[in-house]
């Protein structure tokens, strides 16, 4: 996979200097996720979340893939994704830090779980004050330090 990011950094020339596939990302992708929500309610959280982290920079984005028969299939993020788990406190501390470090972030509410569609699920966010979200997961892209500072005390999706 070729990866596109914000700013990697190549590591020390190999063989394969062709645009080489051990990168060193200046950027962070990370999901957190609340700890109490069912196995259907985590992936699809986590596949909301990160369309719009997506969704919203193409440089994130890496190149479209094809097999050895020549069948084209779609790009991916160019680099990993972290997935965390917290409790509901967690969440609210690391939407918190987020939005005090101004990073772009991405959140999905208890509510949005009874909606069917993008019109419901933005009124339904626009009618909750911040401080009142129900978060049950937020994802933030940024910088590796400022990422890693804002899931802070989470732990890794098992």
């Amino acid at each position: 996979m070729t990866a596109v990011t914000d700013s990697a950094e190549p590591a020390a020339a190999g063989k394969d200097d062709d645009l080489d596939r051990r990168l060193r990302f200046d950027t962070k992708v990370a999901v957190l996720l609340r700890d109490d929500l069912a196995a259907w309610q985590r992936l699809n959280v986590t596949a909301f979340l990160i369309s719009a982290i997506a969704g919203t920079n193409d440089r994130l984005m890496g190149e479209p893939y094809r097999d050895a028969d020549g069948v084209q299939y779609l790009p991916m993020l160019g680099q990993p994704v972290l997935v965390f788990e917290g409790d509901a406190s967690m969440i609210r501390t690391a939407h918190q830090r987020a939005l005090r470090r101004q990073l772009p972030m991405s959140i999905f509410t208890a509510e949005l779980f009874g909606t069917g569609n993008d019109v419901d699920n933005r009124a339904a966010v626009a009618a909750v004050r911040t401080e009142d979200l129900d978060l049950v997961g937020i994802a933030v892209h940024g910088p590796r330090n400022a990422v890693d500072r804002t899931v802070k005390g989470a732990h890794m999706h098992p």
